[in-house]
């Protein structure tokens, strides 16, 4: 195949070809702003594409936000730039414009006297479980994205794999302090993740549930709530099951819980749960280690037992702008697994021996979304 043959060769007769090119032309958009019928247009797909040119730049005014605890701060009233300079140690002028820039995003509002103070959104990000951790967390997917273009094209080790040494299975998870430090993040996220994955799923008719790869139990906590009758055993690796036991027992389910370590790359999954989840590991993991693992869990359950994946899915045919951006490109960092769509799981089940498979799409796809089968054969 030659270079001139991977050229893009446009459709001249194709209607959307000629309505791109005319987008594209500087004179046509100097006059879409000059008619009344389309200026509104003109300016929002203005103004998106500016947010898109300065997104970078608006992740480092939240980071600068939450880093200095600007929001916690102004929880207690409204302060000038003048206070909040000299409780986080910068400068007022320097903190007037992150307080402004703050209120550009919505995230504070600036009063008539000149004081900031918390709006519903900064509010609203306090109140969401792990927000401000996985912030914080993103200075290692930012150094590596700090050169996309090299990113794209090497796959030289990244920060954000380091960051997750768990993705590379228990010979990773070896740092008692690191490992932490991914364990609290994840049981923070998945307050959320729990919340909106039973909003989709019903276990009134489950026995007992395995969640393989729950970390210190934050999903079986909220599971073990909403079901008090429940059985539940927690498979995950040995280090990361080591806050399990006090997690679980503040919740009130050490005598429902059985804890299993070990690795689902190595070892066989226990017997006896007539339903599995399987809440944000698919994604972590390369195709080959997901297929590996869903024949194990086929292996593990009964006749018509249940499973459960539980994720982030990108949008397949349909894009979507939060899971096909954020949760794609930083998959891809973790160099251990990818974003799939839920057809794509719904594949890999079918492969792997289940039936009645059904797709929920979350509605808050950004939070997660659900893909269910049961263990097909006798």
């Amino acid at each position: 195949m030659t270079e001139a043959s991977l050229k893009i060769r446009p459709n001249p007769l194709s209607l959307r070809a000629w309505v791109l090119r005319l987008a594209a032309s500087r004179r046509f958009q100097a006059w879409a702003a000059r008619t009344p019928l389309v200026r509104r247009l003109a300016r929002a797909e203005g103004a998106a594409l500016f947010d898109i040119v300065a997104g970078f730049v608006n992740a480092q005014v939240l980071r600068a936000l939450v880093d200095l605890r600007v929001l916690q701060q102004l929880q207690q009233g409204p302060a000038t730039a003048v206070q909040m300079g000299a409780l986080c140690a910068v400068a007022p002028d320097r903190m007037q414009v992150l307080l402004q820039a703050g209120a550009g995003l919505g995230l504070l509002t600036r009063h008539r006297d000149g004081r900031f103070g918390l709006a519903l959104r900064g509010a609203s990000l306090l109140g969401v479980p792990g927000l401000a951790e996985m912030v914080q967390h993103h200075s290692a997917l930012y150094a590596d994205l700090s050169d996309p273009v090299a990113f794209l094209r090497n796959d030289d080790p990244t920060a954000l794999a380091r960051f997750w040494p768990y993705v590379f299975g228990a010979a990773g998870a070896v740092d008692p302090q690191v490992t932490a430090t991914y364990s609290n993040l994840m049981a923070e996220s998945q307050v959320l993740v729990a919340e909106d994955t039973l909003r989709m799923v019903d276990l009134s008719g489950v026995n007992r549930l395995m969640d393989v790869g729950g970390g210190t139990g934050a999903f079986l906590a909220a599971v073990g709530a909403a079901y008090p009758k429940l059985q539940m055993d927690l498979f995950d690796l040995p280090v990361v099951l080591h806050g399990a036991g006090a997690r679980l027992g503040a919740a009130g389910l050490s005598n429902r819980v059985t804890l299993h370590p070990g690795s689902f790359r190595d070892d066989p999954l226990p017997l006896g749960a007539d339903a599995i989840s399987l809440v944000r590991v698919l994604y972590d993991h390369a195709d080959a280690t997901v297929a590996n693992l869903l024949a194990a869990v086929h292996a593990a359950l009964p006749p018509k037992g249940r499973l459960i994946v539980s994720e982030p899915m990108s949008g397949g045919t349909d894009p979507d702008r939060t899971t096909d951006v954020y949760f794609a490109i930083y998959t891809l960092a973790m160099q251990t697994g990818r974003t799939r769509s839920g057809a794509e799981i719904a594949a890999l089940l079918t492969d792997a021996g289940f039936v009645n498979i059904s797709i929920q799409k979350g509605f808050r796809p950004f939070v997660t979304s659900v893909v269910t089968g049961e263990r097909g054969g006798s």
